[in-house]
């Protein structure tokens, strides 16, 4: 998705000079585009994390609209400290950006994946998080994060392709359905609902009825949703985050007020690194059961209850 990123903030920094955009030093080929294009505007702090987000504050606070970006656990728990006290506490409008989310960087190993990043910021005063499914999203959640007056974070991750006849997913909304289905609920958290679009033509059809959430804390959700978990057998949480504060807990919340409806619930999660190895995202997210065969018996036993 940094692709997708990088041409929405080119084309929104062209008209805005207040967007000031600031960098970890994330070496060869990863920005140059951007900081050819906003010249004084574009600032690599170097491997300051700590100091770049309280630069971006004092920016802030002067009228400009800044845009942190790194690796996602160096853009939000390295610097935590400053994000709480100098952006959150104060309200300001700093736009904070983590690629990389989930198990993105694989084989660089723990130090460089992001499993709490959803769960410690959505726990800050004023903060909202996004977390887009699709690459079309992008543009649609950088214009939103941007209006608004108070801090964002935006955690970046693996582009899904089209899915041809799975449309809806084009139409960016927090809390929305990507397929309908009358069996069993499908909730997922960004871009690994991939793994659950490529097994459809694998199930029965209309099965699945399968949403996207892409904005967190979640304080609402749809009727239609909630009307869906009632008539379902079961609901299949999905998220590349560890279960703590992430969407399956955030969910309950409203899940409980179908007491005593009887629904089975599944919460799939990563959980670290069970065999104590590290290798790509897509090997991560299987070791966990977040894709390929352990997703697809997990679903098929749900649709079998």
């Amino acid at each position: 998705m940094r692709a997708q990123f990088t041409q929405a903030i080119l084309k929104i920094a062209e008209t805005d000079s207040r967007i000031v955009f600031l960098s970890g030093d994330l070496g060869f080929m990863a920005l140059e585009e951007v900081r050819d294009a906003l010249g004084d505007r574009f600032i690599n702090a170097g491997v300051a994390e700590q100091n770049m987000v309280s630069v971006a504050a004092g920016l802030a606070a002067l009228g400009f609209i800044p845009l942190i970006y790194s690796i996602a656990p160096f853009a939000v728990l390295r610097p935590y400290e400053q994000i709480r006290n100098d952006i959150c506490l104060h309200n300001l409008p700093v736009k904070i950006i983590g690629n990389g989310g989930g198990y993105g960087y694989g084989i660089m190993g723990a130090t460089h994946h992001a499993l709490e990043d959803v769960a410690v910021m959505r726990t800050l005063p004023n903060m909202s998080v996004y977390v887009p499914s699709f690459g079309s999203d992008v543009t649609k959640v950088v214009d939103e994060m941007l209006s608004q007056n108070g801090p964002c974070y935006l955690r970046l991750g693996k582009s899904v392709p089209d899915f041809g006849e799975v449309s809806e997913h084009s139409n960016w909304k927090p809390f929305r359905k990507v397929a309908s289905g009358d069996s069993i609920v499908v909730a997922a958290m960004g871009p690994v609902i991939e793994n659950v679009l490529t097994w459809l033509p694998d199930l029965p059809q209309n099965s699945l009825d399968l949403w996207a959430v892409g904005k967190f804390p979640i304080y609402e959700i749809p009727k239609e949703f909630m009307d869906s978990v009632k008539r379902a057998k079961a609901i299949i949480t999905l998220e590349e985050h560890y279960r703590s504060g992430g969407l399956a807990e955030n969910l309950s919340i409203f899940l409980m007020n179908l007491s005593p409806q009887k629904v089975s619930v599944i919460n799939l999660f990563a959980q670290g690194y069970p065999s104590g190895r590290y290798g790509s995202q897509k090997w991560h997210q299987d070791e966990n059961g977040l894709g390929g065969a352990k997703l697809l018996r997990t679903i098929q036993s749900a649709l079998n209850l």
